[in-house]
C-alpha cells in the first residue's frame, strides 16, 4: 500500500509547528512499511491535487489568509472542493479549517470569501480564545480524547446538518459557546488544534490515515505501534487540563 500526501500552502500556513503533522503522518506510515510520498503546493504552484490521497492545510494569521486568497481563487478553490466531494481525506488546522467554509468576517467588518466546501462561517471577536484545551471526538471520528493548543479570535458556526469533529471537555473549541470543536464533513477533519496536533494524539492520527487508506483501497488495517511516549505526553496534558478544568 501507499499514500500520497499533499501539503497545501506550506509557505504561509505553518503556525505553531503545524508542519509536524506531516512528519507524524509520514512516520506512522513508514513504521508500518506503507510507502508515502509528500508533495507541496505553495502559492503559485500549478501542481494538481488530482492524485492526492490526503491533503494537509495548516494554520495562519488573518494577514496570511488574505495573502493567499488571490491564489486560492485562481482555481485551487474549485480543485479543493472537487477533492473534498470525491472523498479525499483532509486535515485542516485553524486558518486552514476556516478556509474550507463560506467566509471569515474580521472584528472590524472586513469579509474574506473562502471556498464554501463546507457550510460554516467564522466571525472575528474582540477576545482571543487561547490556551491548551481538550475535546472528545465523535464516534465516527474514532471517539478519542484529543489534547491540543488553540489560539483564535474567530468564532466558527456550523451550518445545519454539519457535524463537529468533537465536543469540548476543557477550553473553547469552535466558539466558546455551543461546546462544539472542529468539523467532520465527508472525509474532512477540521480543528482549531495546533501543537502540532497529531504527535500527541496517535489515535486520531491513525483514524485519519485509515480514512485515506480505506477510500483508496476499499479495506485497510493498521498494525499497532508502540505509542508509550506519545500516550505519556497526551495523558500528562489531559491530567493537567482535568485539574484546571
Amino acid at each position: 500500500m501507499e499514500l500520497t500526501i499533499c501539503h497545501l500552502y506550506p509557505d504561509v500556513l505553518n503556525l505553531y509547528g503545524d508542519r509536524g503533522n506531516i512528519l507524524c503522518l509520514r512516520r506512522r506510515l513508514e513504521w508500518r512499511g506503507i510507502e508515502v510520498t509528500v508533495t507541496e503546493k505553495p502559492i503559485g504552484s500549478e501542481r494538481s491535487l488530482g492524485n492526492c490521497d490526503l491533503i494537509f492545510i495548516g494554520g495562519g494569521q488573518d494577514f496570511e489568509q488574505e495573502t493567499l486568497l488571490a491564489d486560492l481563487h485562481q482555481g485551487k478553490d474549485a480543485e479543493l472542493c472537487a477533492a473534498i466531494n470525491d472523498g479525499v481525506a483532509v486535515l485542516a488546522i485553524c486558518g486552514g479549517y476556516q478556509m474550507l467554509g463560506n467566509y471569515y468576517e474580521t472584528y472590524d467588518g472586513h469579509r474574506c470569501d473562502f471556498i464554501g466546501a463546507i457550510d460554516l462561517c467564522t466571525i472575528g471577536s474582540a477576545v482571543r480564545m487561547i490556551g491548551n484545551y481538550m475535546f472528545r471526538c465523535d464516534a465516527e471520528s474514532g471517539g478519542a480524547v484529543v489534547v491540543g493548543f488553540e489560539n483564535h479570535s474567530g468564532k466558527t458556526r456550523l451550518g445545519e446538518g454539519v457535524k463537529p469533529l468533537g465536543r469540548v471537555i476543557a477550553g473553547y473549541g469552535n466558539n466558546g459557546e455551543d461546546g462544539t470543536e472542529g468539523v467532520r464533513w465527508k472525509n474532512v477533519f477540521g480543528t482549531y488544534s495546533h501543537g502540532p496536533l497529531l504527535p500527541k494524539n496517535p489515535g486520531l492520527c491513525d483514524n485519519i490515515l485509515l480514512t485515506a487508506l480505506i477510500r483508496k483501497y476499499g479495506h485497510a488495517t493498521l498494525d499497532p505501534l508502540d505509542d508509550t511516549a506519545e500516550n505519556r505526553a497526551h495523558d500528562e496534558m489531559a491530567a493537567r487540563l482535568t485539574k484546571t478544568g
